[in-house]
């Protein structure tokens, strides 16, 4: 991994709006993974205003979003559809066609995550994927347990994960969806390349630990350390329990 640390939050989110536009510069017909949460937002906020100053053309790109919530639609005020609609897509000059979304809503969900699947191979696979991470060391809805799934699939969300996610649904953790769709762990690692971002000290410990610990599905991050092509991005809280090498 290639970490690099940062001195705030705000050049974490201005590093990773950088990244993803050199990667449309370098590819415009880019296949772009991409995360929802809190983390992402600043540097979504960057690349509206990079894209108003005439730098960024996301005419021929393609995006699929890690995860969503089961249960209910693209129009839910909770949605991550909605969310990323309303923080990035609505202010870019992206073909609706080529923004790719887990139905949270469909009728066989089993179905909908091999649609999916699917539907990323037919795009080529994804370029450059961009994670978060949980407090628990999740990446996607990827939850810590005794086993990680590869493939795109079906997800209870930990009492943890459902408050990490609260504001989205009025602060009100049982209102959070009990399950979700995600990307799994092997669909994230047939990127070609990847950055994780995070920032806060919440974030320090399990960064040290996918950064620092043994490879385990007790911190799924972890898993990252396979990967040829993994860059983290940090601030100097979120990096405070990292040891350099």
């Amino acid at each position: 991994m290639k970490i690099t640390i940062l001195e705030s939050s705000d050049a974490v989110a201005r590093a990773l709006a950088c990244n993803i536009t050199d990667a449309l510069r370098e590819k415009t017909d880019l296949v772009l993974g991409l995360a929802t949460g809190r983390t992402p937002v600043d540097a979504y906020a960057r690349l509206r205003r990079m894209h108003e100053e005439g730098d960024g053309d996301w005419s021929r790109a393609s995006t699929f979003n890690l995860d969503e919530f089961a249960g209910i639609d693209a129009g839910h005020p909770g949605s991550f559809r909605r969310f990323m609609q309303r923080h990035l897509f609505d202010a870019v000059n992206i073909d609706p066609s080529r923004i790719h979304f887990l139905n949270g809503a469909a009728a066989d969900l089993d179905v909908e995550c091999d649609r999916y699947e699917e539907a990323i191979r037919e795009a080529g696979g994804i370029d450059l994927q961009v994670l978060g991470i949980g407090s628990n060391g999740h990446i996607g809805f990827n939850e810590p347990g005794e086993e990680l799934i590869a493939r795109t699939h079906r997800v209870q969300l930990l009492p943890s994960t459902r408050r990490d996610n609260a504001s989205l649904f009025g602060n009100d953790p049982s209102r959070v969806p009990a399950e979700a769709l995600s990307m799994g762990i092997g669909t994230i690692l047939q990127a070609r390349r990847i950055v994780l971002v995070a920032t806060g000290a919440k974030k320090a410990a399990c960064v040290a630990q996918t950064v620092n610990g043994r490879i385990t599905t007790r911190v799924p991050a972890s898993v990252l350390q396979v990967h040829c092509d993994v860059e983290v991005l940090l601030d100097r809280a979120a990096a405070a329990r990292v040891r350099r090498t």
